[in-house]
């Protein structure tokens, strides 16, 4: 038999973009490589505890027929004999939720399910593992990449897995929301083998978010000044990326060091305006030092518009 990962994940469906994803995380190698399963034109599935990695693919066919959430379940488990050992959740595009947990999974095992969404795990230190990630979905304000790391994040405090941290993944679709809009992979953030998995699958989604995601352009910029000119300024310098001694104003050489960090970074997805803006609307909330903090900065700058 097959290593049974001591799994918790949340399956989630946004109406009011159509996007669906899955957040996992995992005392197991890897585990974006095992259990999450969207398509925006079907639905999102997580297959776990001795996870049946053909529910995936079989699961969001059927869901593409017409079937609900809970006539998918049935149709996966009905002819497995391995099913008692399996876990699975699924939500689908037509706003049905459902999950199993088979009787052999190993305890604490268990889901939950709310509009829209679905919350499983196995091998959990708890029951509040579940209750945390579903309550705090439901509360945290934000687009679903980020109640996803939420709930996540909820989970993991309140108990989390028996056996500890290894790895995590966040994989959301959207019609037309991957790469240049040729597919519908709009978000897809692994990391396979981390002591804070959940931790550094948050700090790659907002590299991969400031880089990828499209946002609305705002009605009106900031500019850059005073002490937070100077520290960011201080960072570029450190970067190598700006020669002159580090002010309190933003002029034309200071904007070419942003623009060079912007090249530098893949950030060409914003202008330097929104940029410079950004910073200066998130450089109190930034976390970390460094070029970390300058692209914490930005991130938290740029949450106040909405992702098209």
């Amino acid at each position: 038999m097959q290593p049974r990962p001591s799994t918790f994940s949340i399956v989630a469906r946004d109406p009011e973009t159509d996007a669906v994803g899955v957040a996992v995380q995992s005392k197991f190698v890897g585990v974006g490589a095992v259990v999450p399963f969207v398509a925006a034109d079907a639905g999102g599935i997580a297959t776990q505890s001795f996870a049946n990695v053909a529910y995936g693919p079989d699961g969001l066919d059927l869901l593409r027929e017409g079937h609900d959430a809970e006539t998918v379940l049935d149709r996966l488990t009905s002819d497995d004999e391995d099913a008692p050992s399996r876990q699975v959740g699924v939500v689908g595009t037509d706003g049905s939720v459902a999950a199993f947990t088979g009787e052999e999974c190993f305890d604490y095992a268990s889901d939950r399910q709310g509009d829209h969404y679905t919350v499983q795990g196995n091998i959990l230190e708890n029951e509040e593992t579940l209750d945390a990630m579903a309550e705090t979905f439901e509360s945290t304000e934000g687009g679903l990449p980020e109640r996803l790391i939420a709930a996540l994040h909820a989970g993991n405090d309140a108990g989390g897995d028996k056996r500890g941290e290894q790895s995590a993944a966040l994989y959301i679709a959207k019609p037309e929301g991957g790469y240049d809009g040729n597919n519908d992979r709009w978000v897809d953030v692994r990391v396979d083998d981390h002591a804070h998995p959940i931790d550094e699958l948050e700090r790659v989604f907002k590299i991969y978010d400031v880089t990828l995601l499209a946002r609305e352009e705002p009605d009106d910029t900031r500019e850059l000044s005073g002490e937070t000119a100077r520290e960011v300024l201080e960072t570029l310098a450190a970067m190598d990326l700006y020669d002159e001694e580090p002010g309190d104003s933003f002029g034309e050489s200071e904007r070419d060091a942003l623009e060079a960090f912007r090249g530098l970074n893949n950030f060409e997805n914003h202008s330097v305006a929104v940029l410079e803006d950004a910073l200066a609307r998130g450089w109190d909330d930034a976390e970390g030092d460094g070029e970390d903090r300058l692209v914490d900065a930005i991130w938290h700058g740029l949450s106040r518009l909405d992702r098209v």
